[in-house]
């Protein structure tokens, strides 16, 4: 516990979009860094946090865009539906709109560029908010709280392209050998 601690130390300070490049990434080591808060976020008040409508609103990107599915005439509904716990996971139990340190090999990530398994961990005050991460090939895997706050949970397995086997793609022919 006390080299944890001895890593959360404050070493460098960085905005959420001042993210730092590193040359030899591959030599990088446990470090850590403030992340502020993100510019245009909306003030959010406890109130809205014990709100239990307003945690299944999207408090960041209200107003719809224009570029999502213009033609659709049910557009408004899944725009509102694509999200649903984004203040819950960004301001409930998140630190979105809070500034913490956060630490790790790559804290200004969401996973090593290397690939593999990397482990962050958030700090606000006392409490402590991990982030475990995995890549390899075509399988992705991360949870715990994201480089800017966020509660976050992925986990995609794809095939790789070629070996795919459904009603749009078939998978190819083995080579025809010469006779």
């Amino acid at each position: 516990m006390r080299v944890l601690l001895r890593c959360l130390n404050l070493k460098r300070s960085v905005g959420f979009l001042d993210m730092v490049e590193v040359n030899n990434l591959h030599r990088f080591r446990w470090h850590s860094v403030r992340v502020t808060l993100r510019p245009g976020l909306p003030k959010i008040h406890t109130n809205n946090k014990l709100n239990p409508v307003w945690r299944f609103k999207n408090s960041h990107s209200s107003v719809l865009p224009a570029w999502y599915k213009p033609d659709d005439k049910h557009r408004v509904l899944k725009w509102h539906c694509r999200n649903p716990f984004h203040n819950f996971d960004n301001y409930v139990i998140g630190v979105a709109d809070k500034e913490f340190v956060r630490s790790g090999k790559y804290p200004e990530r969401n996973s090593s560029p290397h690939g593999g398994w990397d482990f962050e961990v958030a700090r606000r005050k006392l409490v402590l908010l991990p982030f475990i991460s995995c890549q390899r090939g075509s399988f992705n895997f991360y949870i715990g709280w994201r480089e800017h706050g966020s509660l976050g949970i992925k986990l995609n397995v794809s095939v790789p392209p070629g070996n795919a086997i459904n009603e749009v793609s078939e998978p190819k022919p083995p080579p025809k050998t010469g006779s």
